[in-house]
């Protein structure tokens, strides 16, 4: 009678442990992606560089213009009025796991935020960040 007891708060206690660990978020497409970008003379990648990205202002536009203050909050498109899903995987696990639809977010979204596109180094930087939030 004491083992059933016993194998049920073992059990219980490691569903309680696993409900509180940090998901494992980590894309492989941006594992994929930051290769291709050290191809380009990129050797490693800052999370805090691409979270200073994220905020920095160009022009009146920074990314929280239209995706929050928070990658983890749902955003409203600035000119539409559309809504944005969170950029965050731990919060929006269908976020960046395709590296074609990435790209095309990336050239459109630097441009119009930051007037010109993204280095390899900031996507690189972006995405590092985002994955570790």
């Amino acid at each position: 009678m004491k083992t059933p007891t016993w194998v049920l708060v073992v059990i219980t206690g490691f569903i309680s442990l696993n409900l509180h660990a940090k998901p494992d978020i980590e894309q492989p497409v941006i594992k994929q992606l930051q290769e291709s970008y050290r191809n380009n003379a990129v050797t490693s990648f800052d999370a805090p560089d691409g979270k200073a990205i994220w905020y920095s202002e160009q022009n009146g536009r920074s990314c929280t213009s239209c995706h929050g203050t928070s990658p983890t909050d749902v955003g409203k498109h600035r000119k539409t009025g559309k809504k944005i899903l969170p950029m965050a995987p731990s919060v929006n696990p269908k976020r960046l796991i395709k590296a074609a639809k990435i790209e095309k977010w990336f050239l459109r979204n630097c441009k119009w935020t930051l007037g010109r596109e993204c280095s390899p180094q900031e996507k690189g930087n972006i995405l590092q960040w985002l994955q570790q939030i």
